[in-house]
């Protein structure tokens, strides 16, 4: 029977093992090898899909969109293949943990919104959706990335209540309020109307 100790050094194996893999940049790797320059150099600085559109290359953002989500999917679904629920979760929290401070960027990483939906949609696929559906409502009416983001962000605690996925709020209310946080300047320039409409170069 496993004991105790046993037990953390499993959940502490996961929680490295997401947060490798969420370190990984890929939107700094995916510009530099399509010739794009640093992007830490580039509109806001940041790593995500949204800045490496403000590059101008639509390929570009959305390959680090799609891998910049499955760092938080993937975490998720082979810890809970290989150690379970629990496992999964803690996989997930440590994969978007890794990619807002990633190691190899001296823990300055980006802002985690296709993380976080990456992660919602393996741990709870109806919860994940309509968090990509209130993203994608959002920005097709305010052309604004960041708020977008705040709002699936705000509304997946009680989307997850209202779809009858409750064991994920603990873990969704933690990581948006990290998406909150990591956002706050954005918040600042949508409250004074500053705030760079998607695909514009800032």
């Amino acid at each position: 029977m496993p004991t105790l100790e046993h037990g953390a050094a499993i959940l502490t194996l996961a929680a490295t093992f997401g947060y490798l893999l969420g370190s990984v940049p890929f939107g700094l790797v995916i510009t530099r090898a399509m010739g794009l320059g640093d992007l830490r150099q580039i509109g806001s600085g940041n790593i995500g899909a949204t800045n490496v559109l403000r590059t101008g290359n639509k390929p570009a953002a959305l390959a680090t969109l799609l891998l910049d989500s499955g760092k938080g999917a993937i975490a998720v679904l082979i810890a809970r293949a290989l150690i379970g629920e629990d496992a999964a979760q803690i996989a997930g929290a440590a994969a978007f943990f890794g990619h807002v401070y990633p190691i190899w960027l001296k823990f300055n990483g980006g802002k985690g919104v296709a993380t976080f939906l990456g992660t919602l949609l393996a741990l709870a696929w109806p919860v994940g959706l309509a968090a990509c559906g209130l993203w994608a409502l959002t920005a097709a009416v305010s052309r604004i990335s960041s708020l977008s983001a705040l709002v699936a962000a705000a509304l997946a605690v009680p989307a997850a209540l209202l779809l009858g996925r409750p064991e994920v709020t603990l873990l969704a209310l933690l990581l948006a309020a990290l998406v909150f946080w990591r956002h706050r300047s954005n918040i600042g320039r949508i409250l004074v109307g500053t705030e760079p409409k998607i695909g514009k170069k800032k």
